[in-house]
């Protein structure tokens, strides 16, 4: 857990929930940790480029690099090998190895390289050993594989790719770009591999890209500022569905993927900031921001009627910052801002508060 006023972070004995470490950050961290598969480390990225990895068995930092001036978020490829840094400054894609390594640095810039954009987002995309990010001001969604055995890419325009009547690169390690008509800021990769879904910052309808055929073969219906980076995926009635927060208005927008229809407008109290679940619990956590009607709680979805069943008020008055399961998904951690004991673990399927811990305004997981 990172206190982001005292650049902290705290690990958790993930049996017992209880504190067993804290060292001090690199500044103010950004997003969630990153874990290894292997569960060993754990990857931190500060606001000021700082990327850190730090061995949840030794309880040591083992290696530490800065990888840009503004840094918005990272990722971390399934086998564990690679991670993606999306700068805001320098306007770059960086991409280092499992030893935090530089491997390449990817300029953001058009293909006519007239034009540069801060990277805003990157994801990982499993299935297809790549790495997608959003390049919000360009229009553009670039994929980059980590695969050394990736096709090469065209590089511009090709009259014949038979005969080779054009200029390729590697594919490895190279964007494979895709125009958009229109920015996107956030995304998040379906379970399938081969379609993302984008939303821009300043609200519209969301998109949804599809990485074989390059291009937006759908348009959600949303309203506000749909924030598809807090997105989350499950099984409904034998079917994949969205659930998609808002940052403007007091709803969660159930999608269902298979043919991109609106399943249901979830309203909350205000406007959603996160919102979390686990394979194994049949909720989903959602807050309420401060301007909302009911400030400080935590709204219960049952994901299946899809509808709010329970709310949660960790700290009367207090603003939920964050929530986050373990890995077993029995219990849910709820991190409130400007509490003393801000760390509250609930029973993922009672809701019944289990203990409250004091780790120094806790932020994320």
């Amino acid at each position: 857990m990172a206190a982001p006023r005292s650049h902290q972070v705290t690990i958790l004995d993930g049996k017992r929930l209880e504190p067993i470490h804290r060292f001090a950050s690199r500044g103010e961290l950004i997003g969630a940790a990153q874990f290894t598969p292997d569960g060993r480390h754990a990857l931190f990225a500060s606001r000021e480029g700082w990327i850190t990895k730090f061995d949840l068995r030794s309880l040591k930092s083992v290696a530490e690099v800065r990888a840009g001036l503004v840094t918005s978020v990272i990722a971390l490829s399934a086998d564990g090998q690679f991670v993606a840094v999306a700068n805001r400054e320098p306007h770059t894609l960086v991409v280092l190895d499992a030893g935090l390594q530089p491997l390449k640095v990817l300029d953001a810039r058009d293909l006519a390289k007239q034009r540069s954009a801060a990277v805003s987002s990157v994801v990982d995309v499993a299935p297809r050993r790549s790495f997608a990010a959003a390049l919000g001001d360009l229009k553009e969604l670039w994929e980059v594989s980590y695969d050394p055995g990736a096709a090469e890419i065209a590089d511009g325009l090709v009259h014949d790719y038979k005969l080779r009547e054009g200029a390729f690169v590697p594919g490895f390690l190279n964007p494979r770009r895709t125009p958009l008509e229109d920015r996107i800021d956030d995304l998040l990769a379906l379970p399938d591999g081969s379609r993302l879904i984008g939303t821009a910052r300043d609200g519209g309808p969301g998109q949804v890209i599809h990485l074989d055929v390059r291009r937006r073969i759908a348009t959600l219906d949303l309203p506000g500022r749909p924030n598809a980076a807090a997105a989350i995926h499950w099984q409904r009635d034998g079917r994949t569905v969205l659930g998609i927060p808002n940052l403007r208005d007091g709803l969660v927008s159930v999608i269902d993927v298979r043919d991109w229809t609106t399943l249901g407008q979830i309203g909350t109290p205000g406007p959603v900031q996160f919102l979390r679940s686990h394979a194994g619990s049949r909720y989903a956590f959602a807050d309420s921001l401060p301007s909302g009607e009911h400030p400080g709680t935590v709204q219960v979805i049952d994901k299946q009627r899809l509808e709010i069943v329970a709310q949660l008020r960790p700290v009367p008055g207090k603003t939920p910052a964050w929530a986050g399961f373990e890995r077993s998904g029995h219990y849910v951690l709820i991190s409130v801002a400007q509490a003393e004991r801000g760390l509250i673990v609930y029973d993922a399927s009672t809701l019944k508060e289990v203990k409250r811990l004091s780790i120094g305004e806790p932020v994320r997981k």
